[in-house]
């Protein structure tokens, strides 16, 4: 196996985080009452319940680093999410940052942050 890496993100819900990132293309792949693992093509995300977090304060966020992150902000769009700078859940388009990549943003119903980063 290739050494690899996953983010652990709080949920308030599992049952509403199964659902939301189910409507992006994501799959369960395990449960249990205190983990929670999904996956979209080679994109993993794991979640442990936090019932009490606040999404307005989380500084919980990773990087989803894509061939193709138009494709997986289409399905953002296509699930209904909104494009704003306020609120959760929510989307700010692909744009050249300084870096020379193209980075986006989903912000989930918990208030994670998931930086949708063209690969190279």
């Amino acid at each position: 196996m290739v050494d690899h890496a996953t983010p652990n993100l709080p949920a308030r819900d599992l049952d509403a985080t199964t659902d939301f990132y189910s409507a992006l293309g994501f799959e369960a792949t395990y449960r249990d009452p205190g983990w929670l693992i999904l996956e979209r093509g080679g994109l993993k995300l794991e979640f442990f319940p936090d019932p009490g977090m606040d999404p307005a304060s989380t500084a919980a966020g990773c990087c989803l680093r894509v061939d193709d992150v138009d494709a997986l902000y289409a399905a953002c769009v296509e699930a209904g999410l909104p494009e704003s700078h306020l609120g959760w859940p929510r989307l700010h388009p692909p744009k050249a940052e300084d870096s020379g990549l193209r980075i986006g943003a989903l912000v989930d119903g918990d208030g994670n942050l998931l930086r949708l980063v063209q690969n190279p």
